[in-house]
């Protein structure tokens, strides 16, 4: 879509749409929200971004492959579980450590890494299916190629010409 509009909203309104899908995800393990919804808010956030500018700029913007993000999501929700058998408490218990950050403690969770590694999962597989829809109907219009003349299809047929074209020739 090429509209002076949606060019112009559409940065604004994707630095917004990821900001408020931090907020969700930060907020999710307290309230309603966390990593899905907030991983869904950022998916549109970007696949506004892609109808505005198209998918190339998409891809600038992500710098990684959208599935190795969601591999690398998956990667942190899987050891996020594991953790809690290496403390010996059961599988995909939440444990919690309080560092001191600039004399400020900060808590620290499993739940939190968890909730990170969804976002992450639903981010990277939102946009690359997303993504390849919309790829996939760019080529189509850009690859329409030109029908072939009949003389490309069968060659021993001789062009024949225009009856007006021979008599301008034989002047």
């Amino acid at each position: 879509m090429n509209t002076l509009i949606l060019r112009t909203v559409a940065p604004g309104l994707t630095a917004l749409m990821l900001l408020f899908s931090i907020f969700v995800l930060l907020r999710g393990h307290n309230e309603p929200g966390g990593g899905f919804i907030g991983g869904l808010i950022a998916a549109s956030a970007l696949a506004i971004y892609g109808i505005a500018f198209g998918v190339g700029a998409v891809r600038r913007a992500m710098r990684f492959h959208p599935m190795t993000i969601a591999g690398a999501g998956l990667f942190m929700s899987t050891i996020s579980g594991l953790v809690s058998i290496l403390f010996g408490v059961p599988f995909m218990t939440g444990l919690w450590i309080y560092p001191s950050f600039l004399g400020a403690e900060v808590p620290l969770s499993t739940v939190m890494s968890f909730d990170l590694g969804v976002y992450l999962v639903v981010l990277g597989s939102i946009v690359s299916i997303a993504l390849a829809l919309e790829q996939d109907s760019e080529p189509e219009e850009q690859a329409v190629a030109p029908l072939p003349s009949p003389a490309e299809l069968r060659p021993e047929v001789k062009k024949r010409r225009d009856p007006r074209r021979r008599a301008k020739e034989s002047r």
